[in-house]
Order: structure tokens, then C-alpha cells, then sequence
């Protein structure tokens, strides 16, 4: 009950990620399940991909919605979600595997990311997993600063990102998912034909 309410307060601040966390979450499913993963680690990979933007609920809706590029002190502003979520669900101990999910889904594989600069294997793997998958709905989803890309081109920067922004792993195991058709089924209609 409580996520749901947190995921609907997310979505009504920023509508353009209306389903957003339900396809990161299914998208990771699948993800983590080619890597391997048994059955008792899915409950946190849900309830962190589900909760992984819930810092956002501090970010001036202004600038969520803003329709062109952010300005510096705009993108320090989102790029302080990842805390901002931290601190929210510390609170509540239900909520607390989601940590490592909302705190480092930004990270990047090469250390450029944020908010703590983590690489490689510092980063936990459900983070790295949600990264890639975040990206990707993001990419291929319409947003107030620009259309969805096509698939093609989601796919080529997914790829392309492997070993600077994302987990080569992890990135090999989503590719292969959506190559062999496990992950289209969670997409929209209208962005299988794009």
C-alpha cells in the first residue's frame, strides 16, 4: 500500500513517467534472472526498481517538467534524487532494501556517475541492473525535453555504454533478453513499432 501511494505521488509530479517504475521493475526481472538470480532476491529488486526515483517527489516540479535543457543548478537539483529518496525511505524499515537501488542507480560503471562516484563492482549489481533498464524506458519514453527514441537507437546507446555508463554484464544479459524477445512484452504498442 505504501509503495503504491509512493509510486503514484511520483507519477502525479511527473506525469511523463507515468508507468515508468513498473516497467523498470519488469524490465530488471527479466534482466536479473538471466544473470542468474534465484527467486529470494527478486523482492528487493522489485520494491528498489519500483521506489528508484522516489527522490524526485523533492525536485521542483518546474524542473521535471521543464521542456528544454537544465541549467546547472537545475540538474544539481535532480541530480541530489538519489539522496533526497535515501533519506525518505530510511524512515520507514519496510522500505529499507530499496536502499541500495535508490542510492546508486546513477552510478556509472567508470566512476562518472552520481551521486558517490562508485565504479565497478562498489556499485551492488541490483543497481547496476536497474541503471541499465532506468535508461532505457527513459530513452524510449516521451519526455517534456524531447520524443522517444526509436528503439534501434535505444539499443545502440544501451550497447554503446557498456564498460563507461553500465555493467558490461548486465548490459550482455539485456541485450540477449531483448534479442531472444523476453523483454517487448513490457513495452507500449506504440514504441515496438518505432
Amino acid at each position: 500500500m505504501v509503495l503504491t501511494a509512493l509510486s503514484q505521488a511520483i507519477e502525479a509530479r511527473d506525469p511523463y513517467t507515468r508507468g515508468h517504475s513498473d516497467r523498470v521493475s519488469a524490465l530488471a526481472e527479466v534482466v536479473a534472472r538471466r544473470l542468474g538470480w534465484g527467486r529470494g532476491r527478486f523482492g528487493a529488486l522489485r520494491l528498489g526498481a519500483a521506489l528508484h526515483d522516489v527522490g524526485k517527489l523533492n525536485v521542483d516540479e518546474a524542473i521535471l517538467r521543464k521542456p528544454g535543457p537544465l541549467d546547472e543548478g537545475e540538474y544539481g537539483e535532480i541530480k541530489r534524487h538519489p539522496l533526497d529518496g535515501a533519506r525518505l525511505i530510511r524512515r520507514v524499515e519496510t522500505l529499507r532494501p530499496a536502499l541500495p537501488y535508490i542510492l546508486f542507480h546513477h552510478e556509472w560503471w567508470d566512476g562518472g556517475g552520481y551521486p558517490s562516484g562508485r565504479s565497478r563492482e562498489q556499485i551492488p549489481v541490483g543497481a547496476r541492473i536497474v541503471a541499465v533498464t532506468d535508461a532505457f524506458d527513459a530513452m524510449t519514453s516521451l519526455r517534456p525535453y524531447r520524443p522517444p527514441l526509436p528503439l534501434g537507437t535505444a539499443l545502440a546507446e544501451v550497447d554503446g555504454g557498456a564498460g563507461t555508463q553500465f555493467d558490461p554484464g548486465v548490459v550482455r544479459a539485456f541485450l540477449g533478453a531483448w534479442s531472444d524477445g523476453e523483454l517487448d512484452r513490457f513495452l507500449p504498442d506504440e514504441r515496438l513499432s518505432a
